[in-house]
């Protein structure tokens, strides 16, 4: 059955349309993944078809009576709104209650969250799994989602991935592993157009490398990034239990000739010459936050050339981790050795330390004019192309960019320093794919050692060699079998959930609860006030673009408030898990 219909969609913002006289269907039982650049038309597509915003001309037809849920990037609440007000809305306790699927979706999302909890004061994930119980609930004929796994961590990916199997769905995500898992269709949005692509992520990469080899010439096709990622995706981790569904003959014709993704040996050699034997060793290491231990003599070495992956549930250390290694959190036991050789560069979570006045390319240029990865050279303009600054966009302001966009800036700034050990935090936060495979494909180049946080399994699997889980006993655990190994571990260390706590039902509250709700409520007050600040210090930012000097007074506050603020954020999850 038809449950859309597009006939000749046209839209534009500005003289260059996103969408230009695109026809196209959706039909009960597609599952469909929609991909493309930022900018280039994804948000604004599925916005149309879900019917939020109207065409310029061409028209979208809905099937008469067509149930359809959509979920939007930013998730928004009624003010003072419960957990329960918001998924369940009005409806009696016993008709939700003895719903298998609300049970299922409740104890999947919002395991430990209680129905009388408020939203405010809920961390961007909490949000986020709340916004999604509030669309999964009720019965829908299509669900359109627009980046649902922003803010969730591996596990509730995984589940969100499983549930959706047997959901019409349409899904904008920059998650390929998720892709791959949920989709059987791609549509690429592309220069105004809508190409459209049977089956996942990887049947997409497959048939544009198919396209490309047909098209180039036998030395440009050993030079597409897609083939290279294709030939990668054919020598995955085995630990992979969603294989790829190619014409194998096809996919073994593209990678006949296509290297390795990275020569390690070599990259190994080089990084031991430039980083010497010692890069970071751990030894017996303990750390404290107020009265929760995260690591407890702790023994992990880091060497020269190793990419680590590192996964765990919100909470466990990941960030302490980096934290720990850059020297910024001191161990209450134990010491930390760091390599004399270690040029060490941070990717942390906050976009900082960019001059809103200067252009793009000066803001590069600053740090380096030209960069050699692996044997190759770049200049500061080419390396600005390959993360998707192409022509005059190089020459614009950086006050003027999106949040992706910064960290697209940032992250080269970093890169361009040239360091030999990066630590990175969720560094695929707001970039889209081809971003993402352009800095994977750098990173096979780069010979220094790596170590990694993401809820981006595809990302982490690509640019890790290991991956190492916290899991909350103290240590870091080798996990062979990758991703897959941590998720199987996670399910057989956890009892069954117990989602549905009604109001009658609630557990006495704990001896002294009462003292870390009211600590609790001071450490939320203090969190508003300074993100008020921060948002006060980035407009006057904008206000003194041109004063350079006051610009460094402002930033250095706003460097003060954000380090304070995010403090006392990860003092308020310790107590939030322990009230």
């Amino acid at each position: 059955m038809n449950l859309i219909n597009v006939e000749g969609l046209s839209k534009a913002y500005g003289p260059v349309p996103l969408l230009d006289d695109v026809s196209l269907g959706v039909s009960a039982g597609d599952r469909i993944g929609v991909v493309g650049r930022n900018g280039d038309g994804k948000s604004t597509l599925v916005s149309l078809l879900a019917g939020r915003i109207e065409p310029d001309s061409g028209r979208v037809t809905h099937t008469r009576g067509l149930r359809l849920g959509f979920l939007t990037q930013r998730d928004e609440f009624p003010a003072g709104a419960t957990v329960r007000s918001v998924v369940f809305g009005d409806r009696a306790e016993h008709e939700w209650a003895g719903d298998a699927r609300a049970r299922d979706i409740l104890a999947g999302l919002l395991p430990d969250v209680s129905l009388d909890s408020p939203i405010e004061g809920m961390s961007g994930g909490e949000r986020r799994r709340v916004a999604l119980a509030r669309l999964l609930v009720p019965e829908t004929d299509l669900l359109v989602l627009d980046e649902p796994t922003n803010h969730l961590d591996i596990e509730a990916i995984a589940w969100l991935a499983g549930h959706l199997k047997d959901r019409t769905l349409i899904v904008v995500t920059h998650d390929r592993w998720f892709l791959d898992a949920v989709t059987e269709r791609t549509w690429e949005v592309s220069d105004g157009q809508v190409h459209r692509y049977e089956g996942g992520y990887s049947a997409y990469v497959l048939a544009k490398a198919e396209r490309a080899r047909i098209a180039a010439s036998a030395e440009e096709k050993r030079q597409n990034l897609l083939r290279k990622e294709l030939a990668w995706l054919r020598r995955g981790p085995q630990a992979r239990t969603s294989k790829p569904k190619f014409r194998v003959e096809a996919a073994n014709a593209l990678i006949a000739d296509e290297p390795p993704a990275r020569d390690t040996v070599e990259l190994v050699r080089f990084a031991t010459a430039r980083l010497g034997k010692t890069v970071y060793d751990v030894e017996d290491v303990t750390v404290r936050v107020g009265d929760r231990t995260l690591f407890e003599r702790l023994t992990w070495q880091l060497g020269p050339g190793d990419r680590v992956g590192v996964v765990g549930v919100n909470g466990s250390g990941k960030t302490t981790l980096l934290r720990l290694l850059e020297g910024t959190v001191a161990p209450s036991a134990g010491r930390v050795i760091r390599g004399k050789t270690v040029q060490l560069a941070h990717l942390s979570q906050e976009l900082a330390e960019l001059n809103p006045a200067q252009r793009v390319l000066e803001s590069v240029e600053e740090i380096k004019r030209r960069i050699s990865l692996g044997k190759r050279e770049f200049s500061a303009s080419q390396m600005l192309e390959r993360f998707g600054f192409r022509g005059d966009a190089q020459w614009t302001p950086v006050g003027d960019l999106s949040g992706g966009e910064r960290r697209r800036l940032q992250l080269l700034r970093l890169l361009m320093a040239e360091p030999n050990v990066l630590l990175l935090d969720e560094p695929t936060n707001d970039l889209d794919i081809e971003t993402l495979t352009e800095l994977e494909d750098l990173l096979d180049g780069w010979p220094g050692s790596l170590v990694l946080v993401s809820h981006d399994r595809y990302f982490l699997e690509r640019v890790s060699d290991h991956v190492v889980a916290l899991l909350g006993d103290g240590r870091l655990s080798l996990l062979p079998g990758g991703v897959d190994e941590y998720l199987d571990r996670r399910r057989r260390s956890e009892p069954e959930p117990q989602p549905v706590r009604a109001a009658a039902a609630e557990p006495k509250p704990a001896k002294n609860s009462w003292q870390a709700k009211k600590e609790l409520d001071r450490l939320e007050r203090r969190i508003e006030k300074l993100g008020t600040r921060e948002a006060e210090l980035h407009e006057l930012m904008a206000a003194h673009a041109t004063d350079h000097e006051k610009l460094l007074e402002l930033d250095a506050e706003l460097k003060t408030v954000r380090a304070e603020r995010e403090e006392i954020e990860e003092q308020w999850l310790i107590l939030a898990d322990e009230a």
